[in-house]
């Protein structure tokens, strides 16, 4: 096992959800990934070591304030990227 901060599979999956249903954001990698940047910034880490602390940060996750925290920081962060992308524009 090794040091993983759990928040960062939650942002990831949580912005791959958010941005199926949205036609107007760029979904290219380099948008996703200042997305996940911004918001894990604004968000509270949540490091695993060991099965049992995995175990207890899936639990917490289902907390309903756990969710909307996260949604909010990412669709926060996606206001951002957008307003001021840092690729090229095709």
């Amino acid at each position: 096992m090794e040091l993983h901060n759990y928040m960062e599979d939650v942002v990831y999956r949580t912005i791959e959800k958010i941005l199926e249903k949205d036609n107007n954001t760029c979904k290219c990698m380099k948008c996703k990934l200042d997305i996940a940047a911004l918001a894990l910034n604004n968000l509270p880490p949540q490091y695993t070591v060991t099965e049992k602390g995995i175990l207890f940060t899936k639990v917490k996750e289902m907390e309903k304030q756990y969710e909307v925290d996260v949604i909010r920081e990412i669709i926060k962060a996606i206001a951002v990227v957008s307003s001021k992308p840092h690729h090229e524009s095709i």
